[in-house]
């Protein structure tokens, strides 16, 4: 009880010191690389985290055999409690078995070639499309393509242990596989889904209970098909990083930049070894300078069922009907807010979900929502008719 307590007092504190130690928004001024240095340079206790079997770079790991010897729940909020308060990321040895991972990365090998046989050519946020090797909506191609595997891959309970404390039941599993082939370059430092994101001249807009409450809604992962020593580029992290709350602002700055490149840990990995991080911990991958491994790894996003609204809407109906009026009140001189305020009322101004082998993020974090395909169209004085052609087209590409 203790426990438990400790965690909900400490996620608490995450949403009320947003508020009230740096205002009621994340402004530039809070982007201070020397209170981020404070919150990072701490070593991680081994006390702090009984159950696991060693810390490393400072990140506890934890046998995935030895589930079922620990008493779950406690298990789950010490997980819970290095994701908020401590370092952001925990490992599990042998979270998928050998044979179960053999098998995936043999049917998603196929499902790689297939895409390079249709001429087929992924991109991601930070890598030229061909420079890797990209599957969009893993999960679901692997489901289609090897229904067994699919089913052996995701029974592992070390998957469902830690997204069950992050998210509690009934979360939805996401997965992207990226191949680094050798020569492969590093990520840039970054934050992930949600907040991680947004372009950073709209961040502001977001208050800062909701820069705290972000990283509660998603938990990441990668899971390791291949052995992934240093020098095959294993992910980057910097423990502890996810506890600043103007991090999603800081990580475009070139000094966090800077700083994270001079005291990021990198854990080497063994195949069917697993990380799961906060959101909000500032990662990157590393660079594959190996001269002969393919580094093949499951992204993991893992979402909190909770994050949509309460009725479904035709949203492409309503803008096509409200479109006329938006330009006659555009032509009668009404302001830019005014126009924009009708549209983000009336589209889906989330990118996401979409269907990303169709609407990559070439060059930027995340493809155009519809509220930007609206208000780009009623900048360029688009027709009715020219917007329904504008809507169609984002509306196939999003078409599962």
């Amino acid at each position: 009880m203790l426990i438990a307590f400790h965690v909900t007092a400490r996620l608490m504190d995450m949403t009320t010191s947003a508020t009230t130690a740096t205002g009621a928004w994340v402004e530039a001024s809070d982007c201070d690389l020397d209170a981020f240095r404070a919150q990072v340079t701490r070593e991680t206790d081994p006390a702090d985290y009984p159950m696991a079997s060693d810390v490393r770079q400072n990140v506890p790991v934890y046998s995935a055999g030895a589930i079922a010897q620990r008493d779950r729940r406690a298990l789950q909020a010490e997980l819970i409690r290095a994701l908020a308060d401590g370092p952001g990321v925990v490992a599990f040895e042998g979270a998928f078995d050998h044979d179960v991972v053999d098998a995936a990365s043999e049917a998603l090998t196929a499902i790689i070639d297939a895409q390079r046989a249709e001429g087929s050519v992924a991109g991601d946020h930070f890598g030229k499309a061909g420079a890797n090797d990209r599957i969009w909506n893993a999960a679901q191609k692997l489901a289609l393509h090897a229904p067994e595997v699919f089913a052996d891959y995701y029974a592992a309970d070390a998957l469902a242990l830690v997204c069950e404390a992050w998210l509690g039941p009934r979360y939805q599993v996401t997965s992207q596989v990226n191949v680094v082939n050798p020569g492969g370059g590093a990520q840039v430092p970054h934050r992930d889904f949600h907040l991680g994101f947004v372009d950073p001249d709209q961040l502001s807009a977001y208050p800062a209970h909701v820069h705290a409450l972000s990283p509660a809604l998603t938990l990441q992962g990668a899971v390791a098909h291949c052995d992934m020593p240093l020098e095959s580029g294993p992910t980057m992290l910097l423990p502890h990083s996810q506890r600043f709350t103007a991090g999603y602002v800081a990580f475009y700055r070139q000094e966090f930049i800077d700083y994270f490149a001079d005291h990021h840990v990198q854990l080497p990995l063994s195949k069917g070894d697993a990380v799961f991080f906060n959101p909000a911990l500032m990662h990157g991958a590393g660079a594959n300078t190996s001269t002969d491994i393919r580094r093949m790894a499951n992204l993991l996003q893992i979402s909190s069922p909770f994050g949509r609204a309460m009725e479904a809407m035709d949203r492409t109906a309503m803008v096509r009907a409200i479109y006329p009026s938006l330009l006659g009140m555009k032509a009668a001189g009404r302001s830019d807010r005014d126009l924009r305020n009708v549209v983000n009322a009336t589209a889906e101004g989330y990118a996401f979900p979409t269907n990303l082998d169709r609407d990559q993020p070439i060059g930027s974090l995340a493809p155009p929502s519809q509220v930007d395909t609206v208000l780009a169209a009623l900048a360029d004085g688009f027709t009715p008719a020219a917007l329904d052609t504008a809507l169609t087209a984002h509306g196939e590409r999003r078409i599962p």
